[in-house]
């Protein structure tokens, strides 16, 4: 027989805390969560429509609105600073603009809701700005600089973070998109890569101003180790808040005897 009396031995209780405590508000969280997916994706599919409406009415008037593009080191291309992005050459050009605008945009307003929008006016006009002051002295147009900028951000942010589920992102923005690696570089003569150099370093000073602001690191859930002294029998625990779950541990006794 295996002898187990041993009345007061001490038993070790864990405190499981769930980060929500009633179904009520998991479900409000989850409405929250849904709330922002839904504004994060109208307003980056209103900031990519606008690059449309943009193409779409030079087609139709048949006008030639690349004199908005960016000309480095002249007063008359000072205003492409700003408009710079809304100025594409080509449909196949637009397209390829689009989609990662869409997707990086949507991404940095979800996950860094706090600071989206000042990184998202910073890397427009940095990116801006670097190109009139260091680039060729030739006509630079399209949002590539920005996209370049969303996705440096994006992937340097979460490294920087003491927070796995942005660096989950990050590593998804690397795999997906770190071919766009090869922008930066005079490759082509007809690209330029000017903005894509700038956009990349303005989405990384930003991943660094913005380190210690935004999104905070998300704790699921908190738990900390109790002990107690119980008599034999003693096998279940209650709390008095119904969120809290005491789950007990009777160590094994070292002193059994069995025959």
């Amino acid at each position: 027989m295996q002898s187990e009396q041993q009345a007061g031995r001490p038993i070790v209780s864990r405190v499981f805390r769930p980060d929500t405590h009633t179904s009520e508000s998991f479900a409000e969280e989850l409405e929250d969560e849904r709330r922002k997916v839904i504004f994060s994706a109208i307003f980056s599919g209103a900031v990519v429509l606008v690059l449309w409406i943009v193409k779409l009415y030079e087609l139709m008037f048949d006008l030639d609105l690349r004199f908005l593009g960016l000309r480095p080191r002249s007063l008359e291309g000072l205003p492409g600073i700003l408009t710079e992005p809304l100025i594409h050459g080509s449909f196949s050009h637009l397209i390829s603009n689009s989609v990662p605008l869409f997707l990086l945009l949507m991404a940095s307003i979800y996950f860094y809701r706090g600071v989206a929008f000042r990184v998202l006016f910073r890397i427009w006009i940095m990116t801006g700005v670097l190109v009139w002051l260091a680039a060729r002295p030739s006509l630079h147009i399209g949002a590539s600089g920005v996209v370049y900028g969303l996705a440096s951000f994006l992937a340097v942010s979460g490294f920087i973070r003491n927070d796995n589920r942005l660096l989950a992102i990050s590593l998804l923005v690397v795999f997906l998109y770190g071919g766009m690696i090869w922008g930066i570089f005079p490759v082509f003569q007809n690209v330029s890569w000017e903005s894509h150099l700038a956009g990349a370093f303005s989405g990384v000073w930003c991943a660094w101003i913005y380190r210690r602001q935004g999104p905070k690191q998300h704790v699921y859930f908190a738990d900390e180790e109790t002990e107690d002294t119980v008599s034999e029998g003693d096998t279940h625990h209650t709390h008095p808040n119904p969120g809290i779950i005491i789950y007990t541990y009777i160590p094994k006794d070292s002193n059994e005897s069995k025959s």
